[in-house]
């Protein structure tokens, strides 16, 4: 017997496996990006899975801190995770804060041409003003140590596939444009 291979199983599903990884400061709208491309790509019969940050630390990370080097393990694990899925032709949406350019960078090699990078740019201050979980006051006041862009630095891609101003442009804008780039990466030839 052999193993069914990823060819055999993006066959099954229709469409190849891939990763789009959403990256960007809290507040900028990473997941309720990642939440509407779901419900679009799902509709459109796609197999999809988002993982969320916040929602993976209460699981298979919920053993790590926020300091410098659980932050990277956190996205380690994510990456392997999100191979996983791919490599099962899902595709998934990570949104994550992913602060740090090297290891989104470990997470590209991992994944290769089956990772799509995408900046959800907005400006620290408009953050700050969407921060519906009271965040960012609490970073300012010193009771969150090593919060992403207040104590602990965020590393803007410097080449995303995407760059998304969600300042800018509205939810359904930003889908779109993940949309039209990612539809033509995952057809079957």
């Amino acid at each position: 017997m052999k193993n069914i291979s990823k060819s055999e199983r993006n066959k099954l599903k229709g469409h190849k496996g891939l990763a789009v990884w959403l990256t960007g400061l809290s507040g900028a709208g990473k997941s309720t990006i990642a939440v509407e491309l779901e419900q679009q790509l799902f509709a459109k019969n796609i197999h999809t899975y988002t993982l969320d940050g916040d929602i993976l630390r209460t699981g298979l990370n919920k053993d790590l801190s926020f300091t410098e080097e659980a932050r990277k393990e956190n996205i380690r694990r994510t990456g392997e995770v999100a191979k996983l899925f791919v490599d099962s032709g899902t595709v998934v949406i990570a949104a994550f804060i992913s602060p740090f350019a090297n290891d989104r960078k470990i997470v590209r090699e991992l994944l290769g041409e089956e990772f799509v990078e995408v900046f959800v740019n907005c400006p620290l201050e408009v953050c700050e003003q969407r921060d519906v979980k009271g965040l960012y006051k609490k970073a300012r006041k010193g009771e969150l140590k090593n919060f992403t862009g207040i104590d602990s630095p965020y590393e803007k891609p410097e080449n995303p596939e995407l760059t998304l101003n969600t300042d800018l442009q509205d939810l359904q804008e930003c889908v779109q444009q993940i949309l039209e780039f990612v539809l033509p990466k995952i057809e079957l030839k």
